[in-house]
């Protein structure tokens, strides 16, 4: 398999990303109508200086999208992100997702971010392990935290802290 390249978004990707995300609507997040292009063309212009988005091609063909982005305003947590990555669903368990991932974390290290997490599905145990897998661990569960199709969503909320 070639290798993948991961390079920041730009506007042109934007239809891309939304149509990777729409795939898990409702199934591994908590959007429940259809995110379009003009969507994450706003995220790429409201981004701060610590915030990424990045997206990954293989032989020129966006595959996968992952976003950096600040936890919360609040000043006492400016050393903490919340990271997500999506691949398409044809690229699932080729190791694509550990690649970028991995990548994401040592940007987050750059941008001297010390505690990464991440939200999931307490159902999506594959998101789960593949996340215990490069280090993190889970601190909590919130129970019904969400409502989808009639039935309750559980997240498990996991971090990582960055040396």
């Amino acid at each position: 398999m070639p290798n993948p390249i991961i390079r920041l978004a730009t506007s042109t990707d934007c239809a891309a990303i939304a149509t990777i995300y729409n795939k898990y609507l409702g199934i591994a997040n908590m959007n429940l109508e259809p995110q379009t292009r003009a969507f994450y063309e706003a995220i790429l212009k409201k981004q701060g200086d610590r915030e990424r988005l990045f997206v990954m091609t293989l032989e020129a063909e966006l595959i996968g999208w992952a976003i950096i982005k600040k936890y919360s305003d609040r000043l006492g947590y400016q050393y903490t992100a919340e990271t997500s990555v999506y691949l398409d669903e044809d690229y699932i368990g080729q190791g694509l997702g550990t690649y970028f991932k991995k990548y994401v974390i040592s940007v987050c290290k750059e941008l001297q971010y010390k505690h990464l997490v991440a939200k999931i599905w307490a159902s999506n145990e594959t998101s789960i392990i593949y996340n215990k897998k490069l280090g993190y661990e889970e601190v909590g569960i919130q129970r019904k935290i969400g409502f989808v199709k009639g039935e309750w969503v559980d997240v498990i909320i996991l971090q990582l802290i960055l040396d």
